[in-house]
């Protein structure tokens, strides 16, 4: 049975764009290869952080809704913390409301994309 989950990963803000954008593909093939479906990916470019990790103070944030079965996500998580790029990240997985509540953010997305071009 798969479940929906979101993955927040935040990169380290050392990187080029090039690398960004070849870590975000390295862990969205995971999750395809892995019998996952991409529902949603959202690039939140880089953000100021709470508070320093690893001494850095800002990171590219980067968002994936996905399904996959319950026992892909200890995979996932484990690559995450194998890759030295990744400074942070949460899967949480998605009960029915947050499902719908995600899908309603979406369209409003789409919309407001469409009306801007």
């Amino acid at each position: 049975m798969m479940n929906q989950y979101e993955t927040v990963f935040i990169a380290t803000p050392v990187l080029s764009e090039a690398q960004v954008k070849e870590t975000v593909k390295k862990f969205r093939d995971i999750v395809t290869e892995n019998g996952g479906e991409m529902i949603h990916e959202e690039d939140w470019g880089m953000k100021k952080l709470a508070y320093p990790i690893q001494k850095k103070s800002t990171g590219f944030y980067h968002l994936f809704e996905f399904k996959a079965n319950p026992e892909f996500i200890d995979k996932l998580e484990i690559e995450f913390r194998r890759d030295e790029k990744i400074i942070r990240f949460m899967t949480v997985k998605l009960d029915k409301y947050a499902v719908e509540y995600s899908r309603k953010r979406r369209s409003v997305l789409k919309e407001k994309s469409e009306k801007e071009g």
